[in-house]
């Protein structure tokens, strides 16, 4: 029987903002970003698909070698500084290569050259790294996926994988699959194929083998994904030793609906573990990355005892840590955050686990302990982190991401870099959420708005926007801790349920409850509006604008809301983001409602002209005797050209009754937020959303994840200080 370790104290751990790695003296922090489109020919097509996916380095850890499946070929990338990495150029293949691996001065890569599914064919080849020139090519008996080399032996996966698209993707699927073993000489006579059939109940005549690590001992351990199964192999006879289910686990307190919000109400029974990446901790444990690829879903991670017991079990521990740092995608609930990768490395005295999610986009660190593993911290990456990496001689881990949005004007497949060193506590995140009533984090994501309190320095406030359209929601932040901590939540309601097409994008403080702006898509049937709310959340009034400013709405509007003035001269200001049918080029307008006798009116705002895309309005605060304005382009990474802060003097701020010209304000520069972006060391973050300043007159910015849809679920909550 199974044995599975599940401890109550570590889960609640977790969700503590002060329990990750309290007693630690060293945390991993990002110190670089590679774009491996840098390794893209200058002459050839810059938009063309590009993937960082399995990731391994050479001996000293200078030197990082990676596959790019699309491109057929190895990437490059010179980490001599790893605070600088650089091109280090592309070596071409005759084939798709799916793994790599250095030893010594070789280069071993698996590649496919698979005709077709079911006729699946693939070479082993050797690189000298001196010269990037082929010192030999062993042809293997089907599709290769992984590759491992360690004690003197090579181990292939021989995946044949399945077709998708064939009866729903069920097995088997022939030819079946097998695994490759030899030593490491080069000689292609010495490697062995070792049969995978027969084992497993789950389709055993097509045992789809996904991934091989080798111990100190020249053990392989190999997973059989679809199989549900684990094999041990003797690298050296190719003898089985060992083979058992992978078996699976209850899962609590999950989101199991795609709902536009998340809940952790539901639970999943007997999920089947589905392993994808599996790494040795020791000569008598490994652990496996849970990815639950086929009819899987089991969203953890499990360490394995050498003879199948199981010593640990995630469960649902570091997809609740995920929520907790607003990275959790909604939109894929079926499998959760899809924990795909492993590796380990021994960091000083701590034996260290790194797990990566998938669809989260992050990368977990765990310190071993021989029982249950301790959550140190959280690390971000870029979008899909596929390959992981530790360098344990350079206190370096690295991370890449396989999925490209560059083509379409997104962000491109990034390296990230770590380095480990005593410091007081980890740069990210920088914000999180406590738990709420039920014992579970507060969910978040996609921070659109923001807004302070009036009287209480660091207490500020946020909403999420249309991603989470079944619970709209105001969110109490807590500033003054670091992570800033989001404390509370209410949800937006009409008549007592949950608000229905509401795009909240602006927060302001309004007597005892807040001005909400929600912005208008004709495309979907939401509108522009202006919402009053009460401290819980219910809606006291909603407030269209007048039916022929609507006409020329478009599907970018209100996008900040702030209010100047008391009494009967209280003005709610609304920027919209863009220009409307009605308005001339780089010009948008200010809108100014009155309560008191509910006109409208109007000023307008010149943009700056964009490099490429567009840019446009994001927030607005009023600030003494100015407003402060994000002016954005809608460019990420290196693209990224204006994310800035603005000031309009209130005494320019004169608004005009609509269907007139309107006069057109002055702005001044206050910041350039670039420098503050760039801080973090990753990619420069898109969508800058929210600003605020409290009652200490201090400064802050967050930046919007989109609820981690075509996102990495990053979020830079940054204090500025005094302006």
């Amino acid at each position: 029987m199974h044995r599975s370790f599940i401890v109550g104290s570590l889960a609640a751990a977790l969700l503590s903002g002060t329990a990750l790695g309290a007693s630690a003296a060293e945390y991993f922090d990002r110190i670089a970003s590679f774009p491996i489109t840098a390794n893209l020919p200058k002459d050839g097509d810059q938009k063309a698909e590009t993937v960082a996916e399995i990731i391994t380095a050479n001996e000293d850890g200078k030197l990082l070698i990676y596959t790019d499946s699309p491109r057929k070929a190895l990437g490059f990338i010179d980490i001599t500084d790893p605070a600088q990495p650089k091109a280090g150029g592309s070596l071409a293949l005759s084939g798709e290569p799916t793994s790599v691996k250095v030893m010594g001065q070789k280069i071993y890569v698996a590649v496919n050259t698979s005709e077709s599914f079911t006729k699946p064919s693939g070479k082993l080849v050797t690189i000298n790294l001196a010269d990037r020139t082929v010192a030999a090519e062993c042809a293997l008996p089907g599709q290769p996926d992984s590759v491992a080399a360690h004690a003197g032996v090579l181990a292939i996966a021989i995946e044949n994988e399945r077709d998708e698209k064939v009866n729903d993707g069920a097995l088997p699927q022939l030819p079946a699959g097998s695994l490759v073993v030899g030593p490491l000489d080069g000689d292609c006579a010495s490697l062995k194929t070792v049969s995978l059939t027969g084992l497993a109940p789950v389709a055993g005549d097509d045992p789809e083998p996904e991934f091989v690590d080798v111990s100190d001992e020249g053990k392989v351990v190999v997973t059989l994904q679809e199989n549900n199964h684990i094999a041990v192999v003797d690298g050296k006879t190719g003898k089985v030793e060992a083979h058992f289910s992978a078996g699976s686990v209850d899962l609590k307190a999950i989101d199991t609906q795609r709902d536009g919000k998340i809940e952790l109400s539901g639970s999943m029974d007997k999920v089947a573990r589905e392993p994808d990446a599996v790494h040795w901790i020791d000569n008598n444990r490994f652990v496996t990355a849970n990815e639950g690829d086929w009819k899987g879903g089991s969203r953890g991670f499990t360490i394995f005892s050498r003879d199948g017991s199981v010593a640990y079990e995630s469960g649902a521990s570091l997809e609740h840590e995920i929520v907790s740092l607003g990275h959790y995608p909604d939109k894929r609930n079926k499998k959760g955050v899809e924990v795909e990768g492993v590796e380990t490395g021994r960091f000083g005295s701590d034996n260290l686990i790194f797990v990566g999610a998938e669809r989260a986009s992050v990368v977990g660190v765990y310190r071993d302990t021989g029982a249950a593993p301790e959550l140190v911290q959280v690390l971000p990456t870029g979008i899909g982190p596929e390959g992981l990496l530790a360098i344990p001689g350079r206190n370096l881990f690295v991370a890449t991401s396989e999925t490209d949005l560059h083509g379409d004007g997104g962000v491109a497949p990034h390296v990230m870099i770590y380095q480990r060193a005593e410091r007081a506590a980890p740069a990210y995140p920088t914000i999180r959420s406590a738990k709420n009533a039920n014992g579970q984090p507060i969910a978040w994501g996609a921070l659109s708005g923001l807004a302070a309190d009036k009287t209480q320095a660091g207490k500020l406030y946020a909403v999420t926007d249309s991603v989470y359209a079944g619970a709209p929601r105001i969110l109490t932040i807590d500033a003054t801790k670091t992570p800033a901590m989001i404390t509370g939540e209410a949800l937006v309601t009409r008549n007592g349920a949950a608000a229905e097409k509401l795009d909240l994008e602006g927060i302001a403080v309004a007597g005892e409850g807040f001005w909400l702006a929600s912005e208008g898509n004709p495309e979907k049937g939401l509108f522009n509006r202006l919402i009053r709310v009460d401290a819980k959340g219910a809606i006291q009034e909603e407030i269209a604008v007048p039916a022929d400013l609507e006409k020329g709405a478009k599907n970018y509007g209100f996008e900040g809301v702030t209010v100047t003035g008391s009494g009967a001269d209280e003005i709610v200001w609304l920027a919209v983001q863009r220009e409307w049918a009605d308005d001339g080029k780089n010009a948008v307008k200010l809108l100014a409602y009155k309560p008191a006798d509910k006109s409208w009116s109007a000023v307008r705002y010149p943009l700056d002209s964009a490099e490429a895309g567009w840019i446009g309005l994001s927030e607005i605060t009023a600030a003494g005797d100015r407003v402060i304005i994000i002016e954005r382009d809608n460019q990420i990474a290196e693209k990224a050209k204006v994310k800035k802060l603005h000031a309009v003097s209130m005494a320019d701020m004169k608004p005009r009754t609509l269907g007139g010209e309107l006069p057109l304000v002055q702005k001044t520069q206050v910041r350039d937020l670039l420098p503050d972006l760039k801080a973090a060391k990753g990619y420069v973050l898109d969508k800058v959303e929210g600003f605020a300043i409290d009652a200490a007159g201090d400064a802050y910015i967050v930046t919007d994840n989109d609820g981690v849809d075509d996102s990495s679920g990053e979020t830079q909550f940054l204090k500025l200080g005094k302006l």
